[in-house]
């Protein structure tokens, strides 16, 4: 697995890959939608963040200080969780889940937001990553990810920057649409 500092400099070259690609596009771009069951390119940047700080990063949180969110060491990843965590990415496969108030994301009202968020998860990151160094073997506290196990504070770092990396192909194929 790769280390803390690899995980990071490689969230923060992502990062940069999606502020270079949101600086391409428009509002009107960010906000097109295929048809109501897909998600806009902006929608698509909000899950990014939302996913990260108050899913990911809130969970690395519960790890590190053992709380009630928490499952004991001895719990175990899904088989997807380990074949994801095994080859450092998730397979190239479309996830589709429904519509539904509680996951889709809203569209985001700026570009400018859009830009500030990505910020604030690569600067949240960061301070972690100096926690997560500081504790290395990280914990023996999980928390359980839906369809991937029980993940400790290392593993729910490193999902982040699998999932950023992940959501190109969305990003890709949303463009395509647009014709750029």
């Amino acid at each position: 697995m790769k280390s803390t500092k690899e995980i990071l400099n490689s969230l923060e070259t992502t990062v940069e890959r999606y502020v270079a690609e949101l600086n391409l596009l428009n509002m009107d771009e960010l906000l097109q939608k295929e048809d109501e069951e897909e998600w806009s390119i902006g929608q698509m940047y909000m899950h990014l963040i939302q996913s990260a700080l108050f899913m990911q990063l809130r969970n690395i949180e519960h790890c590190l200080a053992k709380n009630e969110h928490t499952v004991d060491f001895d719990k175990k990843k899904t088989e997807l969780g380990s074949q994801v965590f095994n080859a450092e990415q998730f397979p190239p496969v479309r996830v589709k889940v429904p519509a539904s108030p509680q996951y889709t994301p809203l569209q985001p009202e700026s570009k400018e937001r859009i830009a500030q968020g990505l910020r604030q998860v690569v600067d949240r990151m960061r301070s972690t990553a100096t926690v997560l160094a500081l504790e290395e073997s990280a914990t023996g506290s999980k928390v359980p990810h839906p369809r991937l196990g029980a993940l400790n504070a290392q593993e729910w770092f490193h999902l982040i920057e699998m999932h950023y990396k992940h959501h190109f192909l969305q990003l890709d194929r949303l463009k395509m649409i647009l014709g750029k």
